[in-house]
C-alpha cells in the first residue's frame, strides 16, 4: 500500500510523491516544521530547537523515516547524545518506530561511549589494547598527585585538581602538551604543563585513557590511518549530533571529518542553550554552522509544547539581551498560565522557609506529587538552607549532582579490583587495593616497587610478577605474590564464568566483605550494604546482556554514567543547580538566589561572554517549568561567615513586568522604572563582595537612621547621588556628623559616604 501526502505550502492541493505506508505512519502527528526537518534527510542540516518543541521526537522520527524509506540501512546511521538517558530514550522511541530488529543495528550513544566502542575495536594501531581502562575524575587527580610528588610540586601549594582542570581544557581545545607548555603563562599553568607530558605516558603505560582521550583519540586513530576514516566515513552515511551547542572542539573535528564523505550531517541544538563553556563547550561551533557549511538548511522549531505563554514570554525577556544569539521566537498553544511570583526574602533561610511553605501550598491546593517540585540554585552550597528548611517540613528531596553511588569509598573499592582484572597494568586501581583489606602491604613497600618498575620500564603488574628481584622482606615479598595471584587467578576465569559469579567469588575471597563485618560499625554496615547493591548492579547487568555479557562492558558502563543516568524515580522534591538541570521538565519550579555576585556569579560580570552565559542558564532554568515558575532572592547573605546585604540581580530587572507579580500578587516594579537599567549595572570586580563590601560592612549595635533635613536615611533604601547617579543603601554606621552610608551604586560599585556632605535623597 502507498499513501499520498500534502504538502502544506500546496495551495491547490496537488499530490506529491507516494511514501510507504511505514513512512507516512512515522509523519503522523508531527507538526509541518518538524515534518520539514525528518523529510530534509540530504546534504547538511541545522535544527535550531527552542525548549519544549519536541527536538528528540523530530530527531527520532528522521532516523526512522531514513530507515523506512529504504534511504539507509541502520548500521548507516550515526546518533550521537551527551547523556545516556537521552541515548535510552531515543533508542526505544526508534524502536517502537521501526521496531527492535532493525534500530538494533543503529549506532546510537553518548559521544564517549560511541568512541570508546572504536576505540576498544581500533585502538591497537595507537598503542591502546582492547581492556583498556576508563579513569574518571577521582582517578586522574591520584595520578596526578604521585606525579606531583615525584616532580616535587606540592599539592598544597597547587591543587591535583586545578591542575587536571587545565590539562583536561587544553585537552578540549586540541593543545598538547609541547605546545601549552609554550602557552602556560601563570606558576599554576606552568606546574601543569610541566606535568602534562608526563600525565600522558603514565596513562599510556597503564593502558588508561581519561574522559578527554576518548575524543581526542579516535582524532589521533583517524589522523594516522586515513584509511580507517574512509571506512567509517562509508559505514555512517547519515549522521545525527544531539545539543549541538554543547559540542567542544575535538567533537566538532569528528563530527567534521566523518561527515567529509557524505556530507549528510543533522545537528540538533540551541544556542540559548549553551552553558557548558567550563567544560569546554563552545557556542561558536553551532552559531558558525552555516558558515562551515554554505549549503546547509536551517530549520527553526519554534513551537513549544512544554511551558505556559507567560513563562515563555519570561524566557523570551532574557535571551533577548544577549547578542551572540540565533534568531528564534518560541510560541506555544498552551494556556497563558498563572504569573511569575517573586519572592523577596530577608535572608537565605528566609527565602528558604518562603519556598517550602508555597511548596507546601500546592502539594496540598493542587494535588501536586513531590516528584513534581525542582529547587534549581547557582551553586552546590546554596543547597544547605534549603534542605533544612524541607527536613523541618518533614518534606522527602533528593540532591542531584552530591555523592554518586559510583563515587563511594567502598563502591569505588570494588571496581578497582575489578579493572584490575580487566586491565592489570591499571596503575590508579592497583594502588588503591594492593593493601586494603589491610596485607602488611605499606607505603614504603609500594615506593619500592614503583622505583623498581620506572628503573626497569614496567608497569607496577609488571613488577609484581618479578618481586622476588626487588629485595624485599620475604613476609612482604609473599603478600605481594599471594595478591598477584589473587588477581591473576580471577583475571583467568574472566572467560569461563559469569560476570556476576566471578565478581561475587572475587569480593569474598578479597576479604573486602569481612573487613566490613568486622568493623561493625552502622556506618560500615552500610558501606556492606552498598558492596551488596553493587553486586545486584552487576547481577542486572548480567540479566539483561546475557551471552553478551563481559566485566569490561559493564566497566565501561559505569565509568560513563552521568548524574542524570542515576536519577531516581521516586516522590522526592528535586535540588540541582541550574547546570543539572538542562534535558528536565517540571510542572513547578523555584529559582532561588537571584543577587549580584551570586546570579549571575561576580566574576561572569567581567566579560560580555561570560555574562551572557549565565543569562542563558537563567534561561535553561525558566524553560524547565511546566506550570508554576517562582524567582526568589533575599535581601542578607551569609558570605565568608558574615551575615552581608545583598544586591538584586540584574536579570531581573530584564524581565517583562506584566507576567510576573510579587507574593503579596502585586505588580512587579522593576528598578527601570526609577532609572536604574539593567545596562547602568556596573561591571562588579570579582572579588567585590569578597574584599570590599565584607570589609566596609560591619555590624553595629543598633539600626541607625539619618535624618538629613526632613528626609530620613536608612538601610534599604534606594537613593540619589549628584556624581554617582542611583543607588541602595547597604549599611549605616557612626552617628550625628559622623555618620556614614554604604551605598551601592550600579554605575561605579560600593561606596562609603558621610552623610553631613553626601546630600542624598531619597526615591522611596
Amino acid at each position: 500500500m502507498r499513501t499520498f501526502l500534502l504538502r502544506k505550502d500546496d495551495a491547490e492541493g496537488r499530490l506529491v510523491d507516494a511514501l510507504p505506508e511505514a513512512a507516512a505512519r512515522i509523519l503522523e502527528g508531527l507538526n509541518p516544521v518538524q515534518r520539514q526537518a525528518v523529510q530534509l534527510t540530504e546534504g547538511p542540516v541545522l535544527i535550531i530547537a527552542g525548549p519544549g518543541s519536541g527536538k528528540t521526537r523530530t530527531l527520532t522520527h528522521r532516523i526512522a523515516y531514513l530507515i523506512a524509506t529504504g534511504k539507509a540501512q541502520p548500521h548507516q546511521i550515526l546518533a550521537l547524545t551527551f547523556t545516556n538517558k537521552a541515548a535510552r530514550e531515543m533508542m526505544e522511541r526508534v524502536e517502537r518506530l521501526v521496531g527492535a530488529a532493525a534500530a538494533r543495528y543503529i549506532w546510537m550513544g553518548t559521544f564517549h561511549a560511541i568512541f570508546a566502542r572504536i576505540l576498544r575495536k581500533e585502538g591497537q594501531q595507537i598503542g591502546y589494547s582492547p581492556d583498556f581502562t576508563i579513569y574518571d575524575t577521582d582517578d586522574s587527580e591520584r595520578l596526578l598527585r604521585a606525579l606531583m610528588e615525584r616532580y616535587q610540586i606540592d599539592p598544597r601549594q597547587y591543587s591535583p585538581r586545578a591542575i587536571r582542570h587545565l590539562i583536561s581544557s587544553a585537552k578540549n581545545q586540541m593543545i598538547g602538551p609541547e605546545e601549552y607548555a609554550r602557552l602556560a603563562a601563570s606558576p599554576l599553568q606552568e606546574k601543569a604543563a610541566r606535568l602534562y607530558g608526563p600525565y600522558q605516558e603514565a596513562l599510556q603505560k597503564a593502558n588508561a585513557l581519561d574522559f578527554d582521550d576518548l575524543l581526542l583519540k579516535p582524532i589521533v586513530l583517524f589522523e594516522s590511518h586515513p584509511e580507517l576514516l574512509q571506512q567509517y566515513q562509508e559505514r555512517w552515511r547519515y549522521l545525527h549530533i544531539d545539543e549541538y551547542q554543547d559540542t567542544n572542539r575535538a567533537q566538532y573535528v569528528l563530527a567534521r571529518k566523518l561527515a567529509e564523505a557524505h556530507r549528510n550531517l543533522c545537528v540538533v541544538g540551541d544556542d540559548a542553550q549553551s552553558i557548558y563553556a567550563f567544560r569546554g563547550a563552545d557556542i561558536g561551533n553551532i552559531l558558525s554552522f552555516q558558515r562551515d557549511y554554505p549549503d546547509a538548511v536551517t530549520i527553526r522549531l519554534e513551537q513549544n509544547y512544554r511551558s505556559t505563554r507567560r513563562i515563555l514570554r519570561l524566557a523570551e525577556a532574557i535571551i533577548r539581551h544577549n547578542r551572540d544569539q540565533l534568531e528564534k521566537q518560541l510560541w506555544t498553544e498552551n494556556p497563558e498560565g498563572e504569573p511569575i511570583v517573586l519572592i523577596e526574602a530577608l535572608s537565605e533561610r528566609d527565602e528558604a522557609q518562603k519556598i517550602e511553605q508555597r511548596l507546601r501550598d500546592l502539594h496540598v491546593r493542587y494535588g501536586y506529587a513531590y516528584r513534581d517540585f525542582a529547587i534549581l540554585y547557582r551553586t552546590n552550597a546554596q543547597s544547605r538552607s534549603l534542605e533544612e528548611a524541607l527536613r523541618r517540613g518533614g518534606i522527602p528531596y533528593r540532591v542531584v549532582g552530591g555523592l554518586s553511588f559510583y563515587q563511594r569509598k567502598e563502591v569505588k573499592d570494588v571496581l578497582a579490583y575489578l579493572r584490575l582484572l580487566v586491565n592489570p597494568h591499571d596503575a590508579a586501581s592497583l594502588q588503591r587495593v594492593i593493601n586494603y583489606p589491610a596485607r602488611g602491604i605499606g607505603q614504603r613497600t609500594i615506593e619500592e616497587l614503583m622505583a623498581f618498575a620506572q628503573r626497569h620500564g614496567l608497569s607496577l603488574w609488571q613488577a609484581l610478577e618479578r618481586v622476588e628481584e626487588v629485595g624485599l622482606p620475604a613476609r612482604t615479598q609473599k603478600a605481594l605474590q599471594d595478591f598477584h595471584f589473587l588477581i591473576a587467578r580471577h583475571a583467568a576465569r574472566m572467560q569461563t564464568v559469569p560476570v556476576d559469579e566471578l565478581v561475587r567469588d572475587l569480593v569474598v575471597e578479597s576479604g573486602l566483605l569481612e573487613e566490613l563485618q568486622r568493623e561493625g560499625t552502622p556506618e560500615a554496615l552500610a558501606r556492606w550494604e552498598n558492596v551488596q547493591e553493587l553486586l545486584n548492579a552487576i547481577a542486572e547487568y548480567q540479566a539483561a546482556a546475557g551471552e553478551q555479557a563481559t566485566l569490561s562492558g559493564f566497566l565501561q558502563e559505569v565509568a560513563l554514567l552521568t548524574d542524570l543516568d542515576e536519577l531516581p524515580e521516586d516522590n522526592r522534591v528535586t535540588l540541582m543547580t541550574l547546570h543539572a538541570s538542562k534535558g528536565l521538565e517540571f510542572p513547578v519550579v523555584f529559582i532561588t538566589g537571584l543577587e549580584e555576585g551570586l546570579f549571575p556569579l561576580a566574576q561572569a560580570t567581567q566579560d560580555r561572554k561570560e555574562l551572557e552565559e549565565e543569562r542563558r542558564l537563567f534561561y535553561v532554568g525558566v524553560t524547565r517549568a511546566q506550570q508554576h515558575l517562582f524567582l526568589s532572592y533575599a535581601r542578607s547573605r551569609y558570605r565568608y561567615g558574615e551575615q552581608l546585604p545583598s544586591v538584586r540581580s540584574r536579570f531581573l530587572e530584564e524581565l517583562d513586568t506584566d507576567v510576573i507579580v510579587t507574593e503579596a500578587g502585586l505588580p512587579f516594579r522593576k528598578r527601570t522604572e526609577d532609572a536604574v537599567g539593567p545596562t547602568r549595572y556596573a561591571e562588579l570586580d570579582p572579588h567585590y563582595y569578597r574584599q570590599n563590601l565584607r570589609r566596609a560592612v560591619q555590624p553595629t549595635r543598633r539600626q541607625v537612621v539619618y535624618d538629613e533635613a526632613t528626609e530620613a536615611i536608612a538601610p534599604g533604601m534606594r537613593v540619589v547621588h549628584a556624581l554617582f547617579g542611583e543607588g541602595k543603601v547597604l549599611a549605616l554606621e557612626g552617628e550625628g556628623d559622623a555618620a556614614r552610608a554604604i551605598v551601592f551604586f550600579p554605575e561605579v560599585g560600593q561606596k562609603k559616604l558621610v552623610l553631613k556632605f553626601a546630600r542624598l535623597r531619597r526615591l522611596d
